[in-house]
């Protein structure tokens, strides 16, 4: 199985330091949707993993955060992809949960569920925590510099052998001559 772990503020759609609080707020970076389309195609399993603390915070509950994700998927349906699950932390970083990135329990839920060996997890992030939570388990980062990219980028420090491309359409380019 070719499986493909997406973070996806500042990965799939745009960033905001306000949280992305409603269905309408939620506007895809261009070129990302195609992305997934041709991932899909060529036979990748395409997986969210997001920390959305907006509900721990009270900006938005989760039938909210369920029809934002229902105008992702459909929004990533009409460019002829699909998204095979949305894994979520609802927690705040107070909170010490063990799903929020850059803890790695988010990834280890999908890496069970999947039946993924952990040298074979890739996933994609814009920001250090993305990139810490995939390293953690054994598997191999990828940072865009779309979001918090860029500045993650500038800061540094990331974890050894992690892959930097422009943003997800140069990534889907990439894995796509693997």
């Amino acid at each position: 199985m070719k499986l493909l772990v997406l973070d996806r503020d500042g990965v799939i759609n745009h960033d905001s330091p306000d949280y992305i609080k409603s269905p309408e707020e939620w506007l895809p970076i261009p070129g990302s949707l195609e992305a997934i389309s041709q991932l899909t195609r060529a036979g990748w399993t395409i997986v969210v993993a997001t920390n959305q603390s907006g509900v721990a915070r009270g900006l938005y509950d989760v039938a909210t955060l369920n029809r934002i994700h229902a105008r992702m998927h459909r929004k990533v349906g009409q460019a002829g992809g699909h998204i095979a699950a949305i894994f979520f932390c609802p927690h705040g970083p107070e909170h010490g949960c063990n799903c929020r990135k850059p803890a790695p329990g988010m990834l280890e839920d999908i890496q069970r569920r999947y039946s993924v060996p952990a040298s074979q997890l890739v996933m994609v992030g814009d920001s250090l925590r993305d990139l810490q939570a995939v390293a953690a388990v054994g598997g191999r980062p990828i940072l865009v510099r779309t979001g918090n990219g860029r500045n993650t980028e500038q800061k540094g420090d990331l974890p050894v052998g992690t892959l930097v491309f422009d943003d997800l359409a140069a990534v889907a380019a990439a894995l796509l001559l693997d």
